[in-house]
């Protein structure tokens, strides 16, 4: 998923609708107003004082789009400004669909926006949730695995079962030399208490790509980690890369919990940290640098017995690019 940059017209029109949509409900939200400020400086790249801009119409902000993919990079922005700082309101809703119907863009992540704002949770999460890499993940254990092991990993994530001879493969990483791959995954788990697969509460094989990914690209697991891992793989991620961006969103900055499993933990207004915004940006120009999917049967059983660093080398994941704050 790579941010395309605008013509400085362009630009300045789509930071004045994203102001339209911030504002219309009220004042704009502290999220929303750094996500401007981000946008403008990283991806837009003019100057303007958004305290000043005025309002526009959806007319003539679709008159200066041309690009298809512009339009569509614009669509996801409008989502993500919709929810920085909680659950919507109705007219902002209602604002976000009228520049979308202008430029011709109707998404299901719109729709589902909609849903959420009318309080219509358990469908909202499902139709979601379908269309995520909740989806992928499954489906991808389900090819690799079968129907059965589907199952198991299932229960396992829920706390239901375990499977201590699938534990013992993973555990063994712990025995490889301290800077490989695999033992730096084990480490990870150890310091924050996550289960390995195999073991209670434990996620299924097909999804540890996500654990590492905190590895490869040295990301946290507070709320701005998460976030910064989602647009990490939204950049290399083929197929529907911005349901993980807006999957961490969701939980992270606006507060809904999207999660399959028994974890709770929300939060909202994350993207309002001073440079928060510009870190999401920056971690998905740097995941759009990798030159795999890994989020699509990596095989990552062929790394881990690699120094980090070599890994990183032969997966072009690049040294963090600085942002602000």
């Amino acid at each position: 998923m790579r941010l395309l940059q605008p013509d400085p017209a362009s630009a300045l029109l789509g930071l004045r609708a994203l102001k339209t949509i911030a504002s219309a409900s009220g004042a704009v939200g502290p999220a929303q107003r750094a996500l401007m400020e981000a946008a403008r400086r990283v991806i837009l790249r003019i100057d303007a004082d958004i305290d000043t801009l005025p309002p526009i119409a959806p007319a003539e902000l679709a008159a200066g789009f041309p690009s298809i993919e512009l339009k569509q990079q614009f669509a996801n922005g409008m989502l993500v400004m919709a929810l920085a700082d909680g659950v919507p309101s109705r007219e902002t809703v209602a604002a976000v669909e009228a520049f979308s119907e202008a430029l011709g863009i109707a998404t299901p992540e719109l729709a589902d926006l909609r849903r959420l704002t009318e309080g219509q949770m358990l469908v909202f999460k499902l139709d979601f949730l379908r269309r995520s890499q909740i989806a992928d993940i499954m489906k991808n254990q389900l090819a690799q695995k079968g129907p059965l092991g589907l199952a198991k990993s299932v229960l396992i994530m829920r706390g239901v079962m375990e499977d201590p001879a699938l534990a013992a493969r993973y555990r063994a990483w712990e025995n490889l030399p301290d800077d490989t791959l695999g033992h730096r995954l084990i480490a990870f788990y150890a310091k924050n208490g996550f289960s390995l697969p195999g073991e209670r509460k434990g996620f299924p094989e097909a999804g540890l790509y996500h654990d590492l990914c905190h590895v490869l690209g040295g990301y946290d697991t507070d709320p701005e980690g998460e976030i910064q891992v989602a647009a990490f793989t939204a950049g290399f991620k083929r197929t529907r890369p911005f349901y993980v961006v807006l999957f961490a969103v969701l939980i992270f900055s606006t507060g809904v919990n999207m999660r399959p499993s028994n974890e709770d933990f929300v939060t909202t207004g994350v993207l309002g940290k001073p440079g928060a915004a510009e870190r999401m940006f920056a971690a998905i120009e740097r995941g759009t640098q990798v030159n795999l999917d890994l989020s699509d049967k990596w095989d990552y059983w062929a790394y881990v017995d690699l120094p980090l660093d070599e890994v990183r080398r032969r997966l072009n994941v690049v040294p963090p690019i600085r942002a602000p704050g």
